[in-house]
């Protein structure tokens, strides 16, 4: 099994099925951050209605760090873990401040800002901005698992590392971004969690191990006794 084998099909396959959503492909680094730290811990349905909101109110990196906190926490009410909003607060601060209120393109650059981690900073510097870095998220690291046929636990960190690193030597540099949202797309809607993966819609089960062996219902694998990872957010 060569993993660059998925890269086409998989790409095609997103470009022709992908679900329309109010911050995909907007070429807009802000909305891809805003969504992002919205979709951490809520459903793609139930987050859409917060971000519309949220953006209405707050359409850029300069409003929202002005933005009053009474103000703020209530566009955020409903969605939990407010230290999520408040980071985003910090971090529009020192956007605002550090880099004339745009978003930095470098992913070691928009790794420094508060609460943006590996799986964020990965997907707004490909998908707003074409860097070709991965962004693994729990999506992926199942996805590519599955691929792999590989009973490594996912929730330790070298594993998410070489899973990344997979990921960035098979990815195209012309589309890094639809690349990354490909992988997290199938994920969520087809190479689901929990026994009830869509394997004969799947435009990669042809090259998929777990697949071919009838496992895919007994990977990834995620140890029950270690303190889990939040495989979907950043830190």
């Amino acid at each position: 099994m060569v993993l660059e084998e998925i890269v086409q099909p998989l790409v095609k396959w997103y470009r022709d099925n992908k679900r329309i959503l109010p911050w995909r492909d907007k070429d807009n680094a802000y909305y891809t951050w805003v969504s992002e730290i919205m979709l951490q811990q809520t459903r793609v349905e139930a987050v859409k209605p917060y971000f519309q909101r949220f953006i209405t109110e707050l359409p850029d990196i300069q409003s929202l760090a002005e933005c009053p906190e009474e103000k703020l926490l209530k566009l955020w009410e409903g969605l939990g873990y407010y230290n999520r909003v408040r980071n985003m607060q910090e971090a529009a601060k020192t956007v605002k401040d550090e880099y004339n209120g745009r978003l930095p393109e470098d992913y070691r650059a928009l790794l420094s800002l508060k609460g943006i981690g590996s799986y964020t900073a990965g997907a707004i510097a490909s998908i707003a901005y074409g860097e070709k870095v991965p962004a693994v998220d729990g999506n992926v690291l199942r996805v590519i698992s599955r691929i792999t046929e590989s009973t490594e636990d996912i929730s330790r960190q070298s594993v998410r590392r070489k899973i990344e690193q997979q990921v960035s030597q098979i990815m195209p540099s012309d589309c890094p971004g639809d690349f990354n949202q490909a992988l997290m797309e199938l994920g969520a809607v087809i190479c689901v969690p929990n026994g009830q993966a869509k394997c004969a819609e799947c435009p990669i089960a042809f090259t998929c191990l777990a697949h071919r062996h009838d496992k895919a219902d007994m990977i990834p694998v995620k140890a029950p006794d270690r303190k889990s990872t939040r495989l979907n957010s950043s830190h």
